[in-house]
């Protein structure tokens, strides 16, 4: 019954039950089997009919059973239709019979047509195939039948809700390996498709039945079918995803394949079972640690192959072994070659096998292979360099080694760095066999076409295989270079000059290696040196600056080459040298013009070509300046008149066209407001035709942002564009934008309309502007201070404008400043908001129906505590600056009356009154800072009365008023406050405080540098000097940086006093120095700065102090020299550096154990000091990188801070993300290490007692290291390390991590 079969397995299709419609599946079933009775030709009834046992389907399912009944003779059938379900109820049947019918085929037909048309009829919602029925059918004779059974079975195989029982999975297994030996190449091919869902749907045993049958067929098989075992057993591997179903695979694969690669005697078979072997030892190799010594032995032996494919398989297999090797077998095996290769008398093909197979195991074990570094890289560059001249290949696997060796063991590798650079120099121009005369010179654009014949007739050699060496040795360069940015400025001094030169390179891939290797060296001057100057001519960046024109002449040459690759190349490059040093070709830009116009105009040129070209073009034109390039336009002077008209025609054709892309409609807006704020003037008639298609497009969602910017820029133009036909509808639509949900949208609309307000405001009618006021007042919160920001300074134009008109500043005082006095009291008030909040009521107060008094009481009033407590330190200075502009913008009288109704505030002395004094000594603070007070009789006597007020916050507020009350007049009240701190002891810390405001004012400004320097400076220093020593942390402080500020204004003096101190006995005072130097250095330009050059080394070697508290300011004052001015400390890292990071270092001596009685408390002393270190050693990343070896201090100081303290822990993932960033060779070669805190980070969970704080804590660990996490995943090669894979798959597939996983990578 093998056609019955066949008919079944084609047309038994699962429905859905609850589909009520007819079934698709089933009237497909009827057509097929109506093409199969038309098309069947005849045959003869098979003779002996397969018996087979009925089995009852699966729950949920039906089985459709067909039988037919065949006369030859008289050619009479019936057909027969059984139904049932999965209890073996029948559901359904049916008999038919048929008159004559030519041959069986037809028959059975005819019968599964039956069963469908039933099936159909009775909507039941599955049917199944009989699976036994299949595998019987796919060892048949006829190959079509075989194919169409064998598909049908991979289409249900892949079907999630497919399930095999105990009785069908040796039927599946045993009949799809059979069918891998099919003569059918298409039905073996199936057969191996098959194999990958098959996996997943059988038992393990039935797994390793097969893997183990397909091995046997893979060594003592016929030769025919070893290529579809082999694919067949990599197939089964990949899919294996169970630590279980793994190791029984190799517990049985792995003798088998060894005994394979010794036993076999044919090259063929021996590879088929490396190649296997290395597929399963990559991803299970970690399972069965037992056995590796055996595999290891058995693997090197194969090294000394007489067959180069063996050999270079086993170096593969032991490559993937290697990763999941202990440290003592991979010492062995490294052991093992390493002796191999001191054997001189070796032949030259195994010496180059042991050379990749050092090279290999680097590759897979990265940073594990330092410690052999020692015997290895000798004995390479020895090879290297006493290599005969036609073992090209030699030298190439040895430079290979070596450039895996700078990239995976950047710690180890630094002794010999020098060694290896100074090799890939000298072989980067190896070339034996041919010898260039060119004279460079030969640069000139008459030499154009010489040059092209030159490149056309070359030298070639199809034997020669230098190439091979010179390639090898640019990668070599390039790995230094990216490994090592702290050798860049002696890449600059000669790498870069050798580089230049390679660019005549005669093997175009070896010119794009130069061209990349030398992309890469301007990449990483880039990287080290962002946000630095070039003061120093040790800088990359100086250093790159004097090879600009070397680089230019040797460009030029490559742009005149016919080599497409080779110009693309060579823009590539000048790319990378002007986003490095932007206007570093303004004296080299004509000499490029010829290779410019050449690749735009040439026929021969490729998109690629030009768009590179293009690209470079409007790199430099962004950079440089435009008189650059006013000597290649032609006409000097252009008129441009004759051309408004056409381009505006060809702009308000895109403009009007709405059938288009949307960034050409953007585009054509943004032109559009371009030639009208430029040549409006000549426009006047086309605007009224023009300007409502802007309207119209501020309707329209998709374009309205770019609408409202085109207007912006219509409204700023200086012409003075007449709108007067479209303002009213542009206000209008703009002030409806204003209650937009679209942020973007509502910030383009406040620059829109301030602009507007500024060039059209006498235009705009007053009810207008009472409507934007009105929806102003909606958008002034704490929640969006950039808006608010925008918003007030809206208001400020709108009142400025417009004060005359009293119905402005009536609903400005109605709408907006309730607004502004509820903002006043939000603790996150500063920057642009605050500034534009103090504008606002300046403005105000000077506007119509506004008046000053109201506007004080209003902002006294806001000052009251509230219900829910007092206000904010920083709300209270808000209000108190707030104040004081308002004041000034009164005039002197109310000033004046303002002044004295604070002093009355203060002198009155009821404690219920404290929050009114607080607020009055602030509100004089910052009234005395910007005018002088000395009108105001014994100002200074009230304000320090107020130091012996019982609440610390009216203390604080005093010395801040008196500092700042001083400031408005230097000579009269400074010499006040030192008086006092002479003589009045108690008061000395509030005294220095109020000292300490009017020094870090009078610093900021040159103006103010003078006035100090007039006053009785030395007075000040004694006093200072004298505070040194306090006991008190908080006068230190202070005094720290007093003595800072005024390093800024008497560096000369004040520097060398610092110095002496630094040797002083009392640590304090030590400490003290510190700090002042921290304070000294600052971003902007300092007098200081020539002195610190020569004295920075003796404060900042105070980090080896023997106090903690003196070495933690001296972290501190590094960490800020190294963030404001880099260039002062370069010199020093190298003996800095060491020093910062045994900083890092937990020290037992700092943790002491506190007897609480009932519980001890362990107290970590040295904790501030790691931190500190960790957080310099963050800022040095940013911007010394290139003179910090990143290897040497991610093992081992990153990894112990990596488990330290939750302190610790968050600068160090910060660290980690940014060295992942900059030096992803490093982070990569120490991968493993650094997976094991990480791990014990993410997972950590705090104890059930635990408090909010602490698990808030906690959760920001996690997403703190999921971030550094994230920074891993993104570097090259990352999968390769088995622990980050695993770490991976473990966040992945744990919920919760996941959920964090994913959010920090969207932020």
């Amino acid at each position: 019954m093998a056609y019955r079969l066949i008919s079944l397995s084609m047309r038994m299709l699962e429905q859905n039950k609850t589909n009520t419609a007819n079934s698709s599946a089933c009237r497909w079933a009827k057509e097929l089997s109506s093409d199969l009775i038309v098309s069947s030709e005849s045959m003869s009834e098979k003779d002996n009919a397969q018996i087979m046992n009925w089995k009852l389907p699966p729950a949920r399912f039906v089985k459709i059973n067909v039988d037919t009944t065949f006369k030859a003779e008289s050619q009479q059938i019936a057909t027969g239709v059984v139904i049932r379900d999965e209890n073996g109820q029948v559901l359904a049947a049916k008999c038919k019979w048929y008159g004559s019918i030519p041959n069986i085929l037809s028959v059975e037909a005819y019968a599964a047509t039956d069963g469908a048309v039933l099936m159909d009829l009775l909507n039941r919602p599955k049917d199944i195939v009989e699976f036994s029925e299949v595998c019987a059918l796919m060892t048949g004779k006829d190959k079509d039948y075989r194919y169409m059974a064998t598909s049908d079975l991979l289409s249900e195989l892949n079907k999630e809700s497919f399930k095999a029982d105990q009785d069908l999975e040796p039927k599946l297994t045993i009949t799809v390996l059979q069918q891998l030996e099919d003569a059918s190449g298409d039905v073996s091919g199936l057969a191996v498709k098959c194999l990958a869902p098959l996996v997943k749907k059988v038992g393990e045993d039935r797994v390793e039945e097969m893997t183990n049958k397909l091995c046997v067929k893979l060594i003592n098989g016929k030769d025919q079918h070893r290529d579809t075992a082999s694919i067949a057993l990599k197939t089964i591997i990949a899919e294996v995803t169970t630590p279980s179903l793994a190791e029984k695979i190799l517990l049985s694969l792995a003798p088998q394949l060894i005994k394979g690669v010794n036993t076999a005697k044919g090259a063929e078979i021996k590879c088929e079972c490396l190649d296997i072997l290395a597929d399963v030892l990559h991803r299970f190799g970690n399972l069965i640690t037992k056995d590796h010594e055996y595999m290891l032995t058995a693997l090197l032996s194969q090294l000394g192959s007489n067959q180069a494919s063996v050999r270079k398989k086993s170096i593969s297999c032991i490559a993937s072994l290697a990763p999941s090797l202990s440290d003592d077998l991979l010492a062995k095996a490294t052991l093992q070659v390493v002796q191999l290769l001191k054997n001189r008398g070796a032949k030259s093909e195994i010496t180059r096998t042991n050379i990749q197979m050092i090279g290999s195991l680097s590759r897979s074990v990265g940073y594990r292979f330092g410690p052999h570094l020692t015997e290895t890289v000798p004995l390479l560059i020895s090879y290297c360099t006493s290599a005969s001249e036609n073992d090209e290949e030699l030298r190439e696997y040895s430079l290979q080694a070596l450039e895996s060796f700078m990239l995976r063991c950047p710690r180890d590798i630094s002794p010999y760095c020098e060694g290896i650079l100074n090799l890939a120099l000298e072989y980067v121009s190896y070339d034996p066999n041919f010898t260039d005369s060119m004279d460079e010179d030969t640069d000139e654009e008459g030499q154009e076409e010489d040059d092209d014949d030159e490149s056309a007739n070359e030298y070639t050699d199809d034997e020669d295989a230098s190439w091979k060496v010179r390639r090898a040795s640019a990668k070599c360069l390039s790995a230094i270079i990216v490994c090592r940015p702290e050798m860049l400025s002696k890449m600059y001094l000669e790498a870069c000059p050798k580089l230049i030169e390679r660019f005549r390179e005669r093997e175009e891939n070896v010119k794009m290696d130069i061209f990349n290797t030398f992309i890469e060296l301007l990449r990483q001057t880039g990287n080290v040196t962002k946000g630095q100057g070039d003061i120093d001519e040790s800088s990359p960046r100086w250093l790159l600056k004097q090879e600009v024109p070397k680089v230019v002449k040797s460009i030029n040459r490559q742009l005149r080459e016919k080599s497409i690759k080779t110009k693309v190349g060579a823009f590539s490059v000048l790319k990378e040298l002007v986003v490095v040093l932007p206007d570093c070709l303004a004296d080299h830009f004509g000499s490029l013009v010829p290779g410019i116009e050449k690749a735009l105009n040439d026929k021969s040129s490729t998109s690629n070509l030009k768009i590179e070209a293009l690209v470079f073009t409007r790199l430099v034109m962004a950079s440089h300046s435009p008189s650059v390039f006013h000597p290649y336009i032609k006409t000097s002077s252009v008129d441009f008149r004759p051309y408004i008209h056409p381009i505006y025609n060809a702009i308000l054709g895109r403009l009007a066209n709405q059938d288009q892309d949307q960034e050409v409609k953007e585009c054509a807006i943004s032109c559009m407001s371009l030639v009208v704020s430029t040549f409006g003037d000549g426009l006047q008639r086309e605007l009224p035709a023009c300007l409502p298609i802007l309207v119209d497009r501020m309707g329209n969602e998709i374009t309205r942002l770019t609408a409202v910017k085109a207007f912006s820029v219509i409204a700023n133009s200086p012409l003075r564009i007449d709108l007067s036909c479209v303002l009213d509808h542009v206000v209008s639509e703009l002030t409806a934008f204003l209650r937009k949900a679209d942020r973007a949208l509502r910030q383009a609309t406040l620059g829109t309309l301030n602009s507007l307000v500024v060039t059209y405001g006498g235009q705009i009618g007053s009810s207008s502007y009472e409507t934007i006021i009105v929806e102003l007042s909606t958008l002034i919160s704490d929640m969006d201070l950039h808006m608010t920001a925008l918003a007030l300074e809206l208001c400020c134009t709108i009142m400025v404008d417009r004060k005359s008109i009293k119905n402005v500043g009536l609903a400005v005082r109605n709408k907006v400043l309730p607004q502004a006095l509820v903002l006043i009291r939000s603790a996150l008030l500063q920057g642009q908001a605050l500034q534009a909040l103090q504008r606002f009521f300046a403005s105000l107060v000077q506007s119509a129906n506004t008046s000053f008094d109201a506007l004080l009481d209003s902002l006294i009033s806001a000052a009251k505590p509230s219900q829910s407590g007092s206000l904010a330190k920083q709300a209270l200075s808000s209000i108190a600056k707030c104040v004081a502009v308002l004041c000034l913008a009164a005039g002197d009288q109310k000033c004046a009356s303002t002044i004295e109704m604070l002093k009355g505030i203060l002198k009155d002395d009821s404690t219920t009154n404290s929050a009114k004094q607080h607020m009055a000594l602030l509100c004089l603070g910052e009234i005395g800072r910007r005018k002088d007070l000395s009108n105001h009789v014994q100002i200074e006597n009230i304000v320090i009365e107020s130091f012996q007020s019982p609440f610390e916050e009216i203390k604080s507020a005093a010395s801040y008023a008196l500092g700042n009350i001083a400031v408005g007049n230097l000579s009269k009240y400074l010499p006040f406050i030192l008086d006092q701190i002479d003589n009045q002891q108690k008061k000395q810390y509030l005294l220095l405080h109020s000292l300490k405001e009017v020094i870090v004012r009078q610093s900021v400004d040159h103006t103010g540098q003078s006035e100090l320097q007039d006053s009785n400076i030395e007075k000040i220093l004694a006093l200072l000097f004298n505070h040194c020593e306090s006991e008190e942390e908080g006068v230190r402080n202070v005094v720290a940086e007093c003595l800072g500020k005024i390093a800024l204004i008497e560096p000369k003096k004040l520097v060398p006093a610092l110095k002496v101190r630094t040797s002083s006995p009392a640590a304090n005072t030590r400490a003290t120095v510190a700090i002042a130097i921290k304070y000294s250095i600052v971003e902007r330009p300092e007098k200081i700065d020539e002195i610190m050059y020569s004295e920075i080394s003796t404060f900042l070697m105070l980090i080896k102090d023997s106090d903690r508290h003196v070495r933690r300011a001296a972290v501190l004052a590094l960490s800020t020299a190294a963030h404001n001015k880099p260039n002062l400390i370069k010199g020093l890292l190298p003996e800095l550096l060491p020093l910062l990071y045994d900083q890092t270092v937990i020290k037992q001596e700092l943790i002491r154990t506190v007897d609480l009685g009932p519980f001890k408390h362990v107290v970590d002393d040295g904790l501030e000091l790691r931190k500190a270190a960790f957080e310099c050693v963050d800022t040095l990343l940013d911007s010394c990188l290139d003179q910090v070896n990143p290897s040497s201090f991610i093992v081992p100081f990153l990894l112990s801070g990596l488990g330290d303290h939750y302190d610790v822990k968050m600068p160090c993932h910060l660290i980690l993300s940014k060295l992942a960033d900059k030096c992803p060779s490093a982070v990569l070669a120490v991968l493993d290490s650094i997976v094991e805190p990480i791990e014990k980070t993410i997972s950590h969970k705090p104890k059930g007692d635990a408090v909010k704080q602490e698990v808030d804590r906690n959760e920001d660990m996690i997403r703190s290291a999921l971030r550094a996490i994230s920074s891993l995943s993104r570097i090259s090669g990352s999968d390769y390390s088995l622990r980050f894979k695993n770490l991976m798959n473990k966040i992945t597939t744990t919920p919760a991590l996941a959920e964090k996983y994913n959010s920090v990578r969207s932020e």
